[in-house]
């Protein structure tokens, strides 16, 4: 039986890890389609039989709730029926315990990597994941965000930009390719996953989630919906430019993480970076494109598989810290 675990459950993946690191998982689990999420909380239970679970969620803002209550409550009844005979800790945005639903529930799982890191650092943490990135401040002890999603997109503490899921005309509005400036479609052609599996950035085993076009995730497939973004089939444009046009997005996400990292660090007067996320690569191309800063990395301190799942993580060694 092992002790403690940590699930992250969001709208789209949902991370288990236990708190000695040697279990990380994610599971593709999209949340607003008929979703399995209970089955495979359960599934989760009998594998692992941990005697504590700690639980933090991003998913009730899924659109198939009518509210972010209503989401968390179908959360926490998946968990409750999944795991009956271990003891539950859910974790709000305060980065406190709490055992019922409740609104401090929404989009906490930032405070669990912010609360663990804020026992031993002064710095902004910045976890870039599938979806979103987080940027959040930590001053003695206290990560000083913004409670909630609204108040932290308006402080540039929250990004709707990741290294998967984020379509590819909400980066940029024009590609320029053989000198001529073209406007993108804002159709969901491609999206993030594209770009960085043509750039060699992640693995085709990386690019976990669905395909814009529900096909697959080869570079050859990927260029094709890169071409798609410009309304041009690959026979219209060469392979070269399906690169350009993958380098260009890049490097507007880079701009944008940049600049919102800056913003942080200067508002908190705060000179230390540590990154987290299955996109670690692209904080480390942020803070080349502003002053540099030091930076340090979840992967080199606990592992690349504990960064690709670090609030699940944090959250079963906050529940360990309880004993």
């Amino acid at each position: 039986m092992t002790a403690i675990i940590g699930i992250d459950i969001g709208g789209a993946n949902t991370k288990v890890a236990s708190a000695d690191g040697t279990i990380t998982e994610i599971h593709y689990i999209p949340l607003w389609k008929d979703t399995t999420l209970p089955r495979i909380l359960s599934d989760i239970a009998g594998r692992i039989k941990p005697a504590m679970v700690g639980v933090v969620m991003t998913g009730e803002l899924a659109d198939c709730f009518e509210s972010k209550m209503q989401g968390i409550r179908f959360i926490c009844d998946a968990v409750d029926d999944a795991f009956p005979d271990s003891r539950i800790y859910y974790l709000n945005n305060k980065c406190e315990f709490i055992d019922r639903p409740d609104a401090s529930l929404a989009a906490a799982n930032w405070a669990a990597s912010a609360g663990l890191l804020a026992q031993d650092y002064d710095c902004v943490l910045v976890d870039v994941g599938s979806t979103t990135t987080d940027i959040i401040p930590i001053i003695g002890g206290v990560a000083c965000a913004g409670e909630t999603d609204f108040e932290r997109l308006q402080q540039d503490e929250l990004l709707y930009s990741g290294v998967l899921r984020t379509n590819v005309a909400t980066l940029l509005d024009r590609i320029v390719l053989n000198d001529a400036r073209c406007r993108v479609s804002s159709e969901l052609f491609a999206i993030t996953g594209d770009v960085h599996c043509v750039l060699g950035t992640i693995k085709e085993s990386d690019y976990t989630c669905e395909t814009p076009d529900h096909t697959g995730t080869t570079v050859k497939e990927s260029i094709r919906r890169l071409a798609r973004v410009i309304c041009a089939d690959t026979d219209e444009i060469s392979e070269y430019a399906g690169y350009e046009i993958a380098e260009q997005v890049r490097d507007a996400q880079v701009q944008e993480l940049g600049t919102a990292i800056n913003a942080v660090l200067k508002r908190h007067e705060l000179d230390h970076v540590i990154s987290t996320g299955i996109g670690e690569f692209l904080i480390k191309d942020a803070l080349n494109e502003i002053n540099s800063v030091p930076c340090s990395f979840i992967s080199d301190m606990y592992g690349a598989e504990v960064s690709k799942v670090f609030p699940a993580y944090a959250t079963a060694k906050l529940v360990e810290s309880q004993l």
